[in-house]
């Protein structure tokens, strides 16, 4: 039997850790990155700027791709020339070679706008922000050139060493208490995107990544003041507004998260901070 090949259009911090997982499986990966001296072993690393127009791209054979890119600024256009234009530049080096299997774009709940209440697969996007249109411009134009592909929007990620909150807390900074936040720790969004990658025989065109339990933005900072030892005011009792995201979807194939929620996932990493 011939050993799968992955190919990821993007191998950043999140596609690195979804590339070592599934080369642990056997599986041979490929990553392409600007400066593939960054790319870890055993992933093969493929030097190229896809923003880049001129880009000359080899044949990338695959039958699983990834797209995990990072724009290279936070405007609008930088966001198309990656997200648009250099996805699409990559899926010609892809199918180039053939048309892979399984076909899973990053993106991100940023999609939804500002929608309140309860959100899932089904709540029609409404993006408010002019880089979160061009995200869902992205998704568009994957799903016309991969129509088996699938769309993975991704709620906040977490899990590096020294969260921004640590800082925040110390500050002083209480801002928009009763705010809901949805987040997934890193390892469990790298996990959610192999799963969907590799063990999903007919998956849906879409699926929200996201731990079990939204929290608001006062629940955290409490209990990331109590971890610091730092005092910290009494929550008032206020109507949580924003949105909570559902991963009902995601966990129905059989995925679950490691870090179900903050309560798990945060303590060690203020404990390092």
């Amino acid at each position: 039997m011939s050993t799968r090949t992955a190919t990821l259009l993007g191998c950043g911090d999140l596609g690195s850790r979804v590339g070592l997982r599934l080369a642990q499986e056997g599986v041979t990966v490929t990553g392409v990155r600007r400066d593939a001296a960054q790319v870890p072993p055993p992933i093969r690393g493929v030097a190229a700027d896809l923003t880049d127009p001129d880009v000359d791209l080899p044949d990338l054979d695959a039958d699983l791709l990834l797209v995990c890119l990072t724009a290279d600024g936070r405007d609008e256009d930088a966001y198309r020339r990656t997200y648009v234009d250099g996805m699409l530049r990559g899926i010609e080096a892809v199918v180039r070679a053939r048309t892979p299997s399984r076909a899973v774009l990053v993106s991100s709940t940023g999609v939804f706008g500002d929608v309140e209440g309860e959100v899932d697969e089904s709540t029609p996007p409404a993006p408010s922000r002019p880089t979160a249109r061009v995200l869902l411009e992205a998704e568009r134009a994957f799903a016309e050139a991969l129509p088996h592909g699938v769309v993975a929007r991704l709620s906040g990620l977490y899990g590096r060493p020294h969260p921004r909150v640590v800082d925040e807390v110390r500050r002083g900074d209480d801002r928009d208490p009763g705010r809901w936040t949805n987040r997934v720790h890193r390892d469990d969004a790298a996990s959610a995107l192999a799963h969907l990658l590799t063990r999903v025989d007919d998956p849906d065109r879409l699926y929200v990544v996201t731990d079990d339990e939204p929290c608001t933005s006062g629940e955290l900072r409490t209990l990331v003041a109590a971890e610091l030892g730092v005092p910290w005011p009494e929550g008032d009792d206020v109507t949580p507004v924003g949105r909570r995201l559902s991963n009902a979807r995601l966990r129905a194939t059989g995925w679950q998260p490691e870090i179900p929620s903050y309560r798990e996932g945060y303590p060690p990493l203020v404990a390092g901070s």
